[in-house]
């Protein structure tokens, strides 16, 4: 198929799209092209996402089941996990995870997996388009020669891009379709192509001149957060030792209307994107001998926030006379941040994890959360009573939900490690607060 062909397809809305890799990212752009009209295939390798959304069940909180049911009635959304459907699509859009080992080097294999699956079954007339967060060069070295071997050329028998993905799970006011998309071909007429496909379900589209520019606004995106959130978490530390309060400081920082950016410490970093996408380009950057300064202390620094939470619960604990050893502690919130259930990259696993090793009776609550089965955590969720709070010797917030009521929480219990400022409006609390 031309290049006109497949262009006269997409703007036809007669293209048949796929989205490999059906979680955070996939199954939003999945949603949104099939609300557009056109004809969309999940592929996932986990047989449970495959049947739920089949049955028009979403699993992910920023999509509802209503808008899945209504688009898979319809015939315009399925799912499975056989790549031979690849056969009969016109695009394919890659959203599948790019972890880091525990190394902090890339582990690309879900990426050449699905890249080796699409070389596989792939056919002239055929757009690909990257989405994983990833280092720049990735699409060149690894999606490119896997198609050329076929013998494809991109910009004429195929159109390779990069567009990374934004989604900001939890986020009310942007989505897939309102948050500006940037993109980079390959070539020309790959960025063409792409672009028109794109452009059909998302109101902005950023073109720029390759893929590894694409890839590097990614990471300069994250990287611009990770920095400026290890210096705020720093600034924590630093206030502590002058015996400031840090969110009165940031506060009065942000009246100045220009020059300063919000940002606000806490337990650390969670999520798969600024905890992880900065040292993809610090890995990168160590290949061409040198180091990225700034990304490797904010890392240090965001990742040093937990143990540096259980320090503070160690010394509220130590000013009552307990010891952390035997005490009965009580985490709130599990989820990286407030009112999603996403786990992913969690600080509080990293507390629950260090206030375990200390000898500490854990439990925790997250409405949102019933359970944690993660690197040897198995615990479920507790009810949250008045018992519990005036039982705990300590409660340690860490993702403040909307839905906790803070008033009740900061009258029933003793002692609180508030890591988010959570009880900044609450007036005349019987615990004794500690703040970050």
């Amino acid at each position: 198929m031309s290049k006109a062909a497949l262009l006269e397809k997409i703007n036809r809305r007669e293209a048949v799209l796929s989205v490999i890799g059906l979680g955070y990212v996939g199954l939003p752009l999945a949603v949104e092209f099939a609300r557009e009209g056109y004809r969309v295939i999940g592929v996932d390798v986990v047989k449970e996402k495959v049947r739920l959304l089949n049955d028009g069940i979403s699993y992910i909180p920023d999509v509802s089941s209503d808008d899945v049911a209504d688009l898979v009635g319809r015939g315009l959304l399925s799912a499975t996990d056989d790549y031979s459907v690849l056969r009969e699509v016109d695009a394919i859009s890659i959203c599948v995870p790019t972890p880091l080992r525990k190394t902090r080097d890339p582990d690309m294999s879900y990426i050449i997996a699905a890249a080796d699956e699409i070389a596989r079954y792939s056919h002239p007339g055929l757009l690909i388009v990257l989405e994983s967060t990833t280092y720049p060069g990735t699409t060149d070295e690894l999606i490119v020669p896997r198609l050329s071997g076929n013998g494809f050329e991109p910009g004429r028998e195929v159109f390779i891009c990069f567009s990374p993905e934004r989604i900001d799970p939890g986020n009310e006011k942007y989505g897939v379709r309102n948050t500006p998309k940037v993109i980079g071909g390959v070539t020309p007429d790959c960025l063409e192509v792409g672009m028109a496909l794109y452009s059909k379900a998302i109101e902005t589209v950023v073109p720029v001149s390759s893929t590894r520019a694409a890839e590097m606004v990614k990471l300069l995106e994250n990287t611009f957060r990770s920095v400026n959130i290890g210096l705020v978490n720093e600034m924590a530390i630093m206030c502590d030792k002058l015996d400031l309060n840090v969110w009165e400081v940031i506060e009065a920082a942000s009246t100045k209307p220009f020059g300063f950016m919000t940002f606000y410490p806490g337990p650390g970093l969670g999520g798969h994107c600024i905890p992880i996408d900065p040292l993809y380009l610090s890995w990168k950057l160590k290949t061409l001998n040198y180091n990225a300064r700034f990304i490797e202390l904010a890392s240090e620094i965001n990742s040093n926030m937990p143990l540096y939470v259980v320090g503070k619960v160690m010394d509220a604990l130590n000013d009552v006379r307990k010891t952390v050893n035997g005490a009965k502690i009580l985490v709130l919130g599990a989820a990286y941040k407030r009112d999603i259930d996403d786990l992913r990259e969690s600080p509080a696993l990293d507390v629950i994890r260090l206030l375990q090793e200390r000898g500490a009776e854990v439990h925790y609550n997250d409405p949102y959360v019933p359970a944690l089965h993660h690197e040897g955590l198995d615990m479920e969720s507790v009810e949250l009573t008045d018992e519990l709070l005036q039982s705990a010797d300590c409660v340690v917030i860490v993702t403040d939900h909307t839905a906790y009521d803070w008033e009740r929480i900061a009258q029933k219990a003793r002692i609180i490690v508030d890591s988010r400022n959570a009880l900044k409006n609450v007036q005349s609390p019987r615990a004794t607060v500690v703040l970050l």
